[in-house]
């Protein structure tokens, strides 16, 4: 390799690591929405969920006020730590949400693939399909150029105000899960 060769090769990725590093407003794009905190209310959405039978069902935050929601944004169907993911909301369904909570796992993903995972999977939930990240815009869970979300979730009370917040949700983490499950229950007034 050059010399001449290594040092436009060294001041590119000087340039690039040095781009990267910059805010979003330093670099001219527009910064992302900030994850809605604790405390504050959800931001309102309207979205198409299905289920396994493949049915069109119209979600909207207000109509769902009064119920414990839980809004988990992951980044594709059948990848592997959103099987970890959906597959645990699964099998912990009745011990970790129970009755008066409306679990909604997002994706960019169709409702048709959503619906031939669910059936595959057997998910007790419906799940809503965001192809142009409307809703995960609203709480800052899109995952900037590429087409798919950050694993984020979210418990939004009865009260309609956030309950609980995770920006990177790990799904191989224990103490996650517990987290997730000690704010479901507060949320639920237990």
């Amino acid at each position: 390799m050059s010399l001449m060769f290594r040092g436009s090769l060294f001041a590119t990725l000087t340039f690039a690591a040095v781009a990267a590093a910059q805010s979003p407003a330093q670099s001219g794009q527009p910064a992302p929405p900030a994850i809605p905190a604790v405390g504050e209310a959800a931001p309102d959405f309207s979205a198409t969920a299905t289920d396994s039978t493949g049915s069109a069902i119209p979600v909207s935050l207000k109509n769902l006020r009064g119920k414990v929601v839980v809004l988990a944004f992951y980044p594709a169907d059948r990848s592997s730590g959103c099987t970890i993911e959906l597959t645990k909301f699964r099998d912990d369904y009745k011990t970790l949400f129970g009755d008066g909570v409306v679990v909604l796992p997002t994706s960019v993903d169709t409702l048709q693939s959503h619906a031939s995972w669910a059936k595959d999977a057997h998910f007790p939930f419906a799940m809503i399909a965001d192809p142009k990240s409307e809703v995960a815009t609203k709480y800052g869970s899109q995952g900037g150029s590429r087409p798919f979300f950050r694993r984020t979730v979210f418990v939004i009370g009865k009260d309609g105000k956030i309950a609980y917040a995770e920006g990177r949700f790990n799904v191989n983490a224990q103490d996650g899960w517990d987290k997730l499950a000690a704010a479901i229950k507060t949320a639920k007034g237990q």
